[in-house]
């Protein structure tokens, strides 16, 4: 289902739906960032995806990396939280997502690359290999967070 993001644009559909998320930053031991290019908007991403029913945001985040990475993780700590309103999601079928995301730290225990419907690449990249890469704003300050704010952020 492809989406269009905005973010503290006047020009964005009004949102109709809140969704608890999360987002994994997840970090090896030499620095590297998992990262995986969406087939929704094409752009690199965190992993991650919406909360289920049953389940903690933590929960969530493991579920979501595994699914989307083929990366099994241990939830470590916690890089922020983004609820930003002016920041929504506009998808095909007309829900407008309001951004609630937890964005998580994680330790990855096992598992192999692989891509998933939802990712047609997945991929390690060093801190400074990220910025080069095209990610929409709402990634890339989470990737700032957890580089340089040295604890976790509300936004």
């Amino acid at each position: 289902m492809p989406r269009r993001d905005y973010e503290d644009d006047p020009n964005a559909p009004q949102a109709n739906s809140l969704v608890p998320a999360a987002s994994v930053v997840v970090a090896r031991e030499d620095g590297r960032v998992l990262l995986q290019r969406r087939t929704d908007n094409g752009q690199w991403a965190l992993p991650g995806g919406k909360m289920d029913f049953g389940e903690s945001i933590a929960d969530c985040g493991v579920r979501e990396t595994l699914e989307e990475t083929g990366i099994e993780v241990e939830i470590v700590g916690i890089v922020g939280t983004y609820t930003n309103p002016g920041h929504v999601f506009a998808y095909d079928d007309g829900e407008v997502r309001q951004e609630f995301s937890i964005c998580l730290l994680g330790r990855p225990l096992g598992g192999e690359l692989r891509v998933s419907d939802e990712s047609f690449e997945v991929a390690w990249f060093t801190p400074e290999e990220t910025e080069a890469l095209p990610m929409v704003p709402s990634i890339r300050k989470r990737i700032t967070d957890w580089r340089f704010a040295g604890g976790p952020v509300v936004r």
